[in-house]
């Protein structure tokens, strides 16, 4: 999830949504919400204005911007995507390359079933959509993918625009996998899928060994950014 600064006392009365040039803004007592960067927080889906504005308006005396995941994403997507595409896009092929779900056990049989039934699932869905062929492995060294992968996942990830791409770009960073991230924003898999897929190992050995505290505290916090990101994209995209 991108960063967020430290929590400011609330200085405003009154949230809006208004119509811009090209899409929609959010004001706080009649003035523009800018970017970090300064720059105008234009957003091209209304729903996704209105559960900004939702956020600014749940702040109490003070504006805590952990408590505003949409908007840091929304930031994002104005401040870093739209001016550094091409980097965004290279950093999130990265994932591609040597996506997690092509890495499986060979034992404990339940655990390397469990692995196949899910996540191969995803590569069969990726190469029925996408094109990609993807090699698995149960070895330690990393498997090389074809070549042709690259332009593939390449070409899909350049159908989005700033906002969309934001939003895979984050999925992919906190599931660890590209293939995860892409079958959430196509609405293949729910967030709560794109979760199970992702921790599927963890939840395994949690199940044999229990959980302590600090797991249970990162899967809250990572369960909650993936369903963040999903919802971001699934706003983002909406045209109502």
């Amino acid at each position: 999830m991108p960063e967020t600064s430290s929590s400011a006392k609330r200085f405003y009365d009154t949230v809006d949504v208004n119509a811009v040039d090209d899409g929609f803004g959010v004001t706080l007592d009649g003035r523009a919400v800018p970017t970090p960067l300064g720059q105008p927080l234009v957003l091209m889906s209304r729903k996704l204005a209105d559960a900004i504005a939702d956020e600014w308006r749940a702040q109490g005396e003070t504006v805590d911007p952990r408590s505003m995941p949409l908007s840091g994403l929304a930031n994002t997507a104005c401040d870093r995507t739209n001016k550094r595409r091409t980097d965004v896009i290279k950093e999130t092929l990265g994932y591609g390359a040597m996506d997690m779900v092509c890495y499986r056990v060979d034992a404990p049989e339940d655990l390397a079933r469990r692995q196949h039934d899910c996540w191969q699932g995803l590569i069969d869905w990726a190469g029925d959509t996408i094109g990609v062929q993807m090699q698995t492995t149960t070895g330690l060294l990393p498997v090389t993918q074809p070549a042709e992968n690259a332009e593939l996942f390449e070409r899909r990830l350049q159908e989005f625009d700033s906002f969309g791409l934001t939003g895979v770009s984050a999925l992919t960073t906190v599931t660890g996998s590209l293939i995860i991230a892409l079958a959430a924003a196509d609405a293949h898999i729910t967030a709560d899928a794109a979760f199970n897929a992702a921790e599927l190992d963890e939840i395994y050995q949690n199940e044999r060994w229990g959980q302590d505290m600090e797991a249970a505290k990162r899967h809250q916090n990572l369960r909650a950014d993936i369903a963040t990101a999903a919802k971001f994209m699934t706003l983002a995209s909406s045209l109502v």
